[in-house]
């Protein structure tokens, strides 16, 4: 690992750092909090500052301790679209590389079907007809987010299937589950692992765009869209209200494209 990360560009590896430090945020967040992020504190709409690095908000909360609450209440639900759409994709895919057949035509059509219909648009009417809220965020995301994985999985089954060492393997008599655990899934790991840390930047644009629309957790949730969203109105004076939030969006985004760009090369032996 180590010497995968010496392999990075610097830009990669300031990335990788970025995105450790984030996760360690989220991970620690009601402990980071210099405030608590859900009450008055000082002043309505003061610049930042020492005392409040972000400024406050239109109520007096500190806007730092609501910002890295917000990081949490982003980044650790990005991740567990990506590992649960992950796991679905997989096995499907997985089954259908695997099985051939009925099974395989089965399951690959029923992924198209997912991937052709307009998922960001079903899914905001999922949200919208179960209710708002952070669960139903993520049944509606997932829905429409594993049948990329299931694509993947099976084109790499295939290709893993015909090489010579599977060929190997079956000839001794490996087969059945075996076979598909210890020869066909690792050989499509790296693949899914490089696709779903590229992934990480628009699930959490896709998390901020239905908290920004106020499909996500009802306020005073500080969700990152929609701190940005309840205080456009604010851009020309209190700057810091809209900014900020929205800023640390982007730093997500960014650093999630570039650690998955770094691992991609890596992978690849670049």
């Amino acid at each position: 690992m180590i010497a995968a990360f010496r392999r990075m560009t610097l830009l990669e590896r300031i990335a990788v750092i970025m995105l450790a430090t984030i996760t360690l945020v989220a991970l620690l967040a009601p402990w980071l909090t210099p405030y608590d992020p859900f009450i008055r504190v000082s002043d309505a709409f003061l610049p930042p500052s020492f005392a409040h690095p972000f400024g406050t908000d239109e109520i007096g909360r500190d806007l730092l301790s609501r910002v890295i609450l917000g990081i949490r209440l982003t980044w650790l639900p990005g991740l567990a679209i990506i590992l649960i759409s992950l796991c679905i994709g997989a096995l499907v895919g997985l089954v259908a590389g695997a099985a051939g057949g009925w099974t395989d035509m089965a399951l690959s059509r029923l992924t198209d079907l997912f991937l052709v219909l307009p998922s960001t648009l079903i899914a905001l009417a999922v949200v919208a007809a179960l209710g708002p809220g952070l669960v139903n965020t993520l049944i509606a995301i997932v829905i429409f987010w594993w049948p990329w994985y299931a694509r993947i999985t099976r084109a790499e089954i295939l290709a893993q299937a015909a090489r010579p060492h599977v060929e190997a393997a079956r000839l001794s008599g490996v087969s059945g589950v075996r076979l598909l655990w210890r020869y066909l899934l690792p050989g499509a790991a790296p693949t899914l692992l490089v696709t779903a840390t590229l992934d990480v930047a628009n699930v959490v644009l896709i998390l901020s765009l239905f908290s920004f629309l106020g499909l996500g957790l009802p306020a005073p949730a500080p969700e990152l869209g929609a701190m940005t969203a309840r205080t456009l109105d604010n851009l020309t004076v209190q700057w810091w209200l809209p900014i900020l939030p929205a800023t640390v969006i982007f730093v997500l985004c960014l650093s999630a494209n570039l650690a998955g760009d770094g691992l991609r090369s890596v992978m690849r032996g670049v």
